[in-house]
């Protein structure tokens, strides 16, 4: 009988040790500002991988320190990279040819698309440090190729996603609503501050009353986001889907719950309290639900949350193994007894609702929940 071969490591494990800095598990941690960074060989600066269990292969994430008046060193790839600035200023440099570099300033509240494999530094404007949050498919591409040389190193460029224009970071894009998945769409590549991004009525209150959100499409990602909000003093109902997405908070406090779906719509009341994932934020808060775990999120202060969201399900570039067919799209507004994976208020665990309102006494605040 032939051996049975050792089981092996995937190429973006093996990625991750090579890096050498710290790497973050679990499901989420409260601010992102607070988590420990290590010396960064590769880039200089100090950073750290978060490598949540919800990713699950899909996504890549890692914070990233740029020294107060330094740069990061420049780089390339061929996985999709989005940056959200955690703290500080800066500029960026692009460049596909280094005699016609183009740059763009950021400052915290800034998120933009670095274009696939084009050449990139960050470089810090001030004299303290800056922070940068940044999401990737570099998972994905890893496992695929396992070659890291290939992937950091490839000569191709992609004009079909960058031209080198020169409004390509400092353009508005274009804004507009999609009516067969009721989403508003805004196609740019530079958001100034998405803490205080326009938002617009998203037509729906099956997950919150009072619900504002935009669907942002990036340098032609499949990798792309959202942006929401909602009021003072509500939830999201629970809903699920694939896994892959990364939650940060912008604004306020409160808690994320989070459970497998085996453990029943109504988990407190089936006896599986102890399958609920508790995760409680603050501004820069990041965490992630795996696959097919029931989630939702709770306000507990006195200011509007407001949440960005990294994840797939792009509507310009379909990614069919991991989103389905149109039909699958924005199953989480669908009731599951109509077929979708949201748990509307007639079926949700009492205690769900009862536990929020106690939280909402203690901080003072004032429930705004239907009666």
């Amino acid at each position: 009988m032939d051996e049975v071969p050792p089981p092996t490591t995937g190429g973006y494990q093996l990625w991750l040790e090579q890096e050498g800095i710290p790497v973050v598990t679990g499901h989420g941690i409260e601010d992102a500002l607070e988590v420990p960074r290590g010396p960064w060989p590769r880039l200089g600066g100090r950073g750290t991988y978060l490598k949540f269990q919800g990713l699950e292969g899909m996504t890549g994430c890692y914070v990233s320190e740029v020294p107060g008046g330094g740069t990061l060193e420049p780089e390339k790839h061929l996985y999709e990279e989005l940056i959200y600035v955690l703290k500080g200023t800066g500029l960026t440099e692009v460049w596909r040819d280094e005699r016609h570099k183009q740059t763009f300033e950021w400052s915290e509240g800034s998120l933009f698309a670095v274009p696939l494999n084009t050449w990139h530094r960050l470089i810090n404007g001030s004299s303290q440090p800056a922070v940068v949050l940044g999401c990737t498919n570099a998972p994905m591409v890893f496992d695929i190729f396992h070659n890291s040389d290939f992937i950091m190193n490839c000569d191709y460029s992609f004009g079909d996603r960058y031209g080198g224009q020169n409004d390509y970071f400092t353009s508005e894009g274009k804004r507009y609503r999609k009516g067969r998945v009721t989403a508003n769409i805004w196609e740019t590549n530079f958001i100034p501050d998405a803490r205080v991004a326009m938002l617009e009525d998203s037509g729906d209150t099956k997950v919150v009353g009072g619900h504002r959100s935009v669907l942002f499409e990036m340098a032609h990602d499949i990798l792309i986001g959202h942006i929401t909000d909602w009021p003072v003093g509500r939830y999201h109902r629970a809903h699920y889907h694939p896994a892959g997405a990364l939650l940060v908070i912008l604004r306020s406090k409160g808690y994320s719950l989070m459970w497998p779906k085996e453990a029943g719509v109504r988990p407190y009341e089936a006896g599986n309290a102890d399958a609920i994932v508790r995760v409680d934020w603050k501004e820069n808060g990041v965490f992630t639900p795996p696959t097919d775990w029931f989630h939702q999120h709770f306000n507990t202060g006195p200011v509007p949350a407001r949440q960005l969201a990294f994840h797939y399900s792009s509507l310009l570039h379909r990614l069919e193994f991991r989103d389905g067919g149109p039909e699958k799209e924005r199953a989480y507004l669908v009731p599951l007894q109509s077929g979708g994976t949201l748990i509307d208020g007639d079926n949700e665990d009492p205690a769900i609702r009862r536990n929020y309102e106690e939280e909402l006494r203690r901080e003072g605040v004032e429930s705004a929940l239907p009666v």
